[in-house]
């Protein structure tokens, strides 16, 4: 593994991808964000990106060596870009972590990682709790269930928008009701962390979900509730949303720099 911090690469330059490099900067930049992959439809100007190089091809990227790349882009981006990468050894933190509902990708990501001596990394987002359901599973996990709820704005431009009148709502209303599995697939920008739970706990079918707009609501919440052989547990968390994305919890983006952070310490603790 290639150690230089600011050999860093991002897939994508939205909102978060911004966010981390603004974070790196008034940390003192000991990392840095020196590239980024990006569509050349969708590149940004060169104004935006300042410093940081621009790549439209992820071979060029791959033969750029970056110590590690950072997907925060899409699921698309996912299945298009991270295996390559894998399989030529370079490690991958990845933001949209509801892609690996699919098994067919999970599976060829597994294989490419194991293939290039690589490590794929899924950041556990704006939940957390995650390590204790890891560690109850071994001794059998009864029931998982996920409520994610957000302001009515934070759900425009997804299938809600087909559901109720987001604009005129008056009271918390359930936008959706299902499986970890079926959340990704509907809500892949919103519900990330219905993926993250269902990975660490029970898996995609059997973790149940409940998504909420609530009119009332003034930041991004987030509760699960497990049941096992170990006992019990619930954590609740009331999550700021990013400022330059509503649909993003800042804790999400705050994970990926703590994921960052832990892939280049000598000692994980």
């Amino acid at each position: 593994m290639q150690n230089d911090k600011q050999r860093i690469a991002v897939i994508g330059f939205g909102a978060m991808a911004r966010s981390l490099q603004a974070s790196f900067r008034r940390a003192g930049d000991q990392f840095g964000v020196a590239a980024t992959l990006v569509p050349e439809e969708f590149a940004p100007t060169p104004s935006e990106l300042g410093a940081v190089k621009l790549f439209n091809d992820v071979s060029d990227l791959i033969d750029w060596r970056p110590s590690l790349v950072v997907e925060c882009a899409s699921h698309d981006a996912v299945r298009d870009y991270v295996p390559a990468l894998l399989r030529k050894g370079i490690d991958t933190i990845i933001v949209s972590v509801g892609s690996l509902s699919e098994k067919r990708l999970l599976d060829s990501l597994e294989a490419a990682a194991t293939e290039g001596r690589s490590r794929l990394t899924a950041v556990s987002g704006a939940i957390g709790g995650l390590d204790v359901l890891r560690s109850a599973r071994s001794a059998g996990l009864s029931s998982v269930a996920y409520t994610g709820t957000k302001p009515p704005s934070a759900w425009t431009g997804t299938p809600a928008a087909d559901i109720v009148d987001l604009a005129s709502l008056s009271q918390a209303t359930a936008i959706f009701q299902g499986n970890a599995e079926q959340a990704a697939r509907l809500y892949p920008k919103n519900a990330n962390v219905t993926a993250a739970v269902a990975l660490a706990g029970i898996g995609f079918e059997a973790t149940q979900v409940v998504l909420i707009a609530d009119p009332s609501a003034t930041a991004n919440s987030h509760r699960v509730e497990a049941q096992g052989a170990f006992g019990s547990f619930k954590i609740e968390l009331q999550n700021k949303p990013l400022p330059d994305n509503p649909k993003t919890s800042w804790l999400a983006a705050l994970s990926v720099e703590e994921a960052i952070v832990r892939h280049f310490r000598a000692i994980d603790v």
